[in-house]
């Protein structure tokens, strides 16, 4: 795991928007406006061995946007799979999404 792993103990039902705001609590440089969270579940693949992501959602810091309410359970979390964070700071542009194609 990275050496900026944060463990958090959830529910199930918690949205994007209450996560974001558990990180917000620890690391105070996420809470300016305008910051980008990309969630995605990281999981073990049972066909291959290793790991597989699927992208979920994001959220930003002082804006309402449409993933904020979207569960861990919506998206099939399952309690063992990894929560992968990318948090980006205002005024750089967001990692890119899993759903923009390149071409």
């Amino acid at each position: 795991v990275p050496s900026s792993e944060l463990q958090i103990y959830t529910w199930m039902d918690a949205t994007l928007k209450e996560l974001t705001s558990l990180v917000k609590e620890v690391y105070p440089e996420a809470r300016k406006k305008g910051t980008h969270f990309n969630f995605a579940i990281v999981f073990t693949d049972l066909k291959r061995p290793g790991y597989r992501v699927k992208e979920i959602g994001s959220t930003m810091s002082g804006r309402k946007g449409t993933d904020d309410s979207m569960t861990l359970q919506s998206q099939k979390f399952q309690i063992g799979d990894y929560l992968d964070i990318a948090i980006t700071p205002p005024n750089r542009a967001p990692p890119p999404s899993g759903r923009m194609r390149p071409y």
